[in-house]
């Protein structure tokens, strides 16, 4: 399956993959304003046994096939004074 990916120039580490280049009719009217302009960073082939740096790509394959696209938010910050360090003390 052939994926194009954009990114955000309105929301940092947002990425949008589209089943097909320049796609872009297929979002919805309030997430295409959310996301501002889309500048196109990558094209790629997901195969099932590919790996994604920070998606599922069978998750990002199912939403191409359903929806002709995919939505990549940026990763959540931990903040590491409130995680459980697995100490007694």
């Amino acid at each position: 399956m052939q994926a194009y990916v954009y990114k955000s120039l309105k929301k940092a580490d947002t990425y949008l993959y589209l089943a097909a280049r320049d796609d872009f009719a297929r979002l919805p009217e309030p997430l295409r304003t959310q996301l501002g302009g889309l500048q196109f960073v990558l094209e790629l082939v997901l195969t099932p046994d590919r790996k994604l740096a920070r998606e599922d790509v069978s998750v990002v394959r199912e939403n191409l096939s359903a929806r002709g696209f995919h939505l990549q938010f940026p990763p959540t910050v931990v903040d590491p004074m409130t995680e459980d360090w697995g100490t007694d003390g």
